[in-house]
């Protein structure tokens, strides 16, 4: 089941997404009552979602916008840094990564995180705000992300998948040169419009999260092409990490690392420009693509 959330008739609405994508059911004619985005019912999605079936022809996208899917989360997103093997390598061999201090330290022996501010969310389509005078390396990070349906705190990895209720996909934006000059990540990973999230949320009866073919393209090069099964730390892992000692709320979204291929990857760097055009590919959870302006 595809769920997302959207702007119609000057509302922001959850709706259910056909299953093609072209048309969408705004969830408030579903229920019988507003349901204004999709945090709204994450909480009771698994009670609700028998009663989410298609009734008419529904809502064309050419009659709404399509949102972010968490278009503003009630916390910062969480992420996760150095998860995919070969990206660690290639990140502590950048010159960037303040968290190594040798080749011999590429590989993290426990889960890196850091958090993105939940204003700098913006839609699949939306501009990413080419930050002059603040940064002049801008890279991108093709990510997994998932969505926490139940919440909790000391979630054991056995119990970890239970808590999710979909995935959708994050580009991780990252002014590199203000990730190398403050040591910590949190302004580089921050600024305005660095967070495309989208185009919908998948449920996760849906979604195999640790088989998932992951791409980047910038404009229509390839760039990024991995699998999640790649993954240093899997989500289990990810959630009791985060949960051992920080309640984890229905809404939180953890974006769960980016494989090899970003632009501070080659030599020399090859950064996004104005006019460049990230899209991303998650097998089964469609494309993200937003333009730097």
């Amino acid at each position: 089941m595809k769920l997302a959330t959207i702007l119609h008739d000057g509302r922001t609405k959850a709706a259910l997404v056909a299953s093609d994508g072209t048309s969408v059911w705004p969830l408030e004619d579903l229920l019988g009552r507003p349901v204004p985005d999709l945090a709204a019912i994450l909480a009771v999605l698994d009670e609700i979602k028998r009663r989410l079936k298609p009734a008419g022809p529904g809502l064309p996208l050419s009659a709404i916008k399509v949102e972010a899917p968490i278009p503003r989360p009630a916390r910062n997103i969480m992420c996760v840094g150095k998860n995919y093997h070969e990206h660690a390598r290639e990140f502590t061999k950048s010159g960037f990564d303040s968290s190594a201090s040798s080749a011999a330290d590429a590989i993290p022996t426990a889960p890196i995180i850091f958090t993105k501010v939940p204003e700098c969310v913006i839609a699949n389509g939306a501009d990413i705000r080419y930050p002059a005078g603040v940064s002049d390396s801008l890279d991108y990070e093709a990510e997994l992300g998932l969505v926490i349906g139940r919440g909790g705190r000391g979630i054991s990895k056995a119990d970890a998948y239970s808590h999710v209720c979909g995935y959708t996909i994050i580009n991780d934006v990252t002014a590199r040169d203000l990730q190398g000059k403050h040591k910590q990540w949190f302004l580089a990973k921050s600024l305005d419009t660095f967070c495309p999230m989208g185009p919908w949320l998948v449920t996760a009866d849906e979604v195999d999260p640790a088989n998932l073919a992951v791409k980047c393209w910038v404009n229509d090069e390839l760039r990024q092409n991995a699998n999640t099964r790649d993954l240093i730390f899997d989500i289990p892992t990810l959630i009791e990490t985060i949960s051992a000692g920080i309640t984890l709320l229905p809404g939180d979204v953890i974006a769960t690392g980016t494989p090899a291929g970003v632009g501070i990857g080659f030599t020399p760097p090859r950064f996004l420009q104005r006019g460049d055009r990230v899209t991303i590919e998650i097998e089964g959870l469609g494309r993200l693509s937003n333009s730097v302006a």
